[in-house]
């Protein structure tokens, strides 16, 4: 009996069955017409019957864990795109205010684009992410699941009070459910965008306006006259970085995939949903009782649908209370034991969601450094066992892949770094991703791919010096009949960002032959542009001290992978201090 219909058991026959003999023919031998003596054929009528009900069955299940799939990654980009938000309206402010602090009014406006700005938003972007599926899941589930129990509820299918509703209950309905699931597949692919029905940014602009004007303006108790570049055109030049800044966060943030994130419920809805039934049934009667205890305590209001579908939620930030709650509710499809019932007495509720992400990513950042160590040693397998397990502690950070892919480039092996590099932009489109993806596929004779993943590096980066170094190797220069002036605005720019507009030992070229689509250039600025704002500002994150338990660098049994952990009775704590890239910890600082 196949492993998923294990839980199904076999009823006993009524009678003990009559032992009876194998007939032989003269020579002793089996006869043929008796070898199947006690096993009657079904009537072929019957036996297509439960195979055609099996595949029914199976159609069913698969369409549901497809629909809960597809709106969990709409439900990702639509929650994540909120807290973008609310990042721009509460934090950017502050962020220009520290930028503009040490490279004056102007500064953000000429160099919101630079690629320090940007790396710091990645950073800090692909730490939150990391826990999005996590924070998301039980709230998408709810939804997904409310919208089919309407569904069945408007089509008269029983919902059972404890049980919830019974999937083979909507058999009936199949073609219902799959002309939705066509309506979710034909939407666009699911990321990040600015929320229409939130406004705009007028109340972070106030609050940045008014803090420029007590600390620099008029009303500055601070000082009698403005500083040097402060002057009767601030507030053009401060809202002007403002709002560059907030469209330069939402481009960083739609280089990350949705499809990367969430594995955990991703797994259990794909190779881990059972075909039988059972999955979406135990998911019934896991959620029943939220939904009829919301129904009691609110009642069912009209428009319940739109609010369950994640729409007027009222979730407008990724740390409220509300967003701590789902982690009360504990769906696990699965059906496993528990960590108190296979491990009663060793452990205890005490772990918050920060300290879980806290040790998570203080654990791999540890296998990461003790794999640099090792890479720098020359040790490369050994560098790619630490950040394996450093990939296995945080499996949604995609830095850890593109270690692996930089160890398994000096090993020669080529297809595993192709691998990991493929692992990688599945979460995040980053040049990194795509520059050693691009020399893992040329050394194995796949020169065309390896030009796809340059051209796609060069038009996140295209003064990016590595990529277009490869790009020339593959590509034979073709000289410009009139060589391109080098204007300072741009070069200044570049030379922000940390890579020069002008790559070292590399002829010129002409810009049309790498086949890139030309980014569309911003609209020039209403005022010139300064000696100030060529200045070069590194954001640096602070370090940051946490009470963490020890353990031990390798050791599987310590990861806590899963959402649910707790912390270990009489586990001694050790204070670590580390960079945890965030909104609030972090320093602008001149370089150069």
């Amino acid at each position: 009996m196949p492993a998923k219909y294990s839980h199904v058991k076999k009823r006993p026959t009524a009678g003990q069955k009559k032992k009876t003999t194998a007939t032989t023919n003269v020579a002793g031998s089996r006869d043929p017409t008796m070898d199947h003596r006690n096993h009657k054929r079904m009537p072929p009528h019957i036996d297509r019957g439960i195979s055609n009900a099996m595949t029914a069955v199976s159609q069913l299940e698969r369409a549901i864990a497809r629909i809960f799939l597809l709106r969990f990654e709409q439900d990702i980009a639509r929650l994540f795109s909120t807290h973008l938000y609310c990042v721009a309206l509460i934090h950017l402010p502050t962020f220009v205010m520290r930028c503009i602090t040490v490279g004056g009014p102007g500064w953000v406006a000429y160099n919101a684009d630079c690629e320090d700005i940007k790396d710091f938003f990645r950073s800090v972007l692909s730490m939150e992410l990391r826990q999005s599926g996590e924070r998301v899941a039980t709230k998408s589930v709810l939804w997904s699941y409310t919208a089919l129990r309407d569904f069945a509820l408007s089509n008269n299918v029983p919902v059972c009070r404890n049980r919830g509703l019974h999937s083979l209950r909507l058999l009936p309905y199949y073609d219902a459910l799959k002309a939705h699931l066509d309506v979710l597949e034909a939407m666009p692919h699911a990321t990040f965008t600015k929320p229409p029905h939130l406004g705009t940014l007028s109340e972070g602009l106030e609050a940045l306006e008014e803090a420029c004007e007590l600390k620099y303006g008029e009303k500055s108790l601070l000082r009698s006259t403005p500083p040097p570049g402060w002057d009767q055109h601030w507030r053009l030049k401060v809202r002007l970085g403002y709002e560059r800044v907030s469209q330069t966060l939402w481009r960083v943030a739609r280089e990350f995939d949705v499809s990367g994130y969430g594995n955990v419920l991703r797994e259990k809805l794909t190779t881990k949903w059972c075909d039988c039934g059972c999955s979406t049934d135990h998911l019934g009667e896991v959620c029943e009782k939220t939904v009829r205890e919301d129904e009691e305590n609110s009642g069912i209001r009209s428009g319940k649908q739109r609010e369950w579908d994640g729409r007027g939620s009222g979730v407008h930030s990724w740390e409220t209370v509300e967003e701590e709650d789902v982690w009360d509710l504990d769906l696990d499809f699965t059906g496993n034991e528990s960590e108190e019932e296979a491990n009663p007495g060793l452990t205890e509720p005490e772990m918050t969601i920060a300290e879980i992400m806290e040790v998570r990513y203080l654990r791999a950042e540890r296998e990461k450094e003790l794999g640099n160590a090792a890479f720098r040693r020359g040790d490369y397998e050994t560098a790619v066992s630490h950040y394996q397990a450093a990939h296995i502690v945080e499996p949604e950070m995609s830095h850890y892949q593109l270690n692996i892919a930089a160890a398994y480039l000096k090993l020669s092996n080529w297809i595993e770094a192709e691998n990991a590099c493929s692992k990688a932009l599945s979460q995040h489109r980053s040049i990194k991703g795509y520059y050693r993806r691009a020399r893992a596929r040329r050394m194995m004779g796949r020169t065309e791919d390896a030009i796809k993943d340059l051209r796609a590096a060069l038009r996140i980066q295209p003064s990016n010096t590595e990529a277009l170094e490869e790009m020339l190797s593959l590509v034979p220069s073709q000289p410009s009949p009139s060589p391109t002036p080098s204007y300072p605005d741009e070069a200044a720019s570049s030379s922000i960002g940390g890579t020069s507009a002008t790559p070292r030992n590399i002829p010129s070229s002409n810009p049309n032959q790498f086949q890139i689509p030309k980014s569309k250039p911003q609209k020039q600025l209403p005022f010139g542009r300064t000696k100030a704002d060529d200045r070069r500002l590194k954001i640096v994150p602070i370090p940051v001290m946490f009470e963490v338990p020890e353990y031990a660098a390798g050791d599987a049994s310590s990861t806590w992978k899963s959402t649910r952990a707790q912390r270990p009775k009489n586990d001694t704590t050790k204070t670590e201090t580390f960079v945890y890239p965030s909104w609030e910890k972090y320093a602008v600082k001149q370089v150069g």
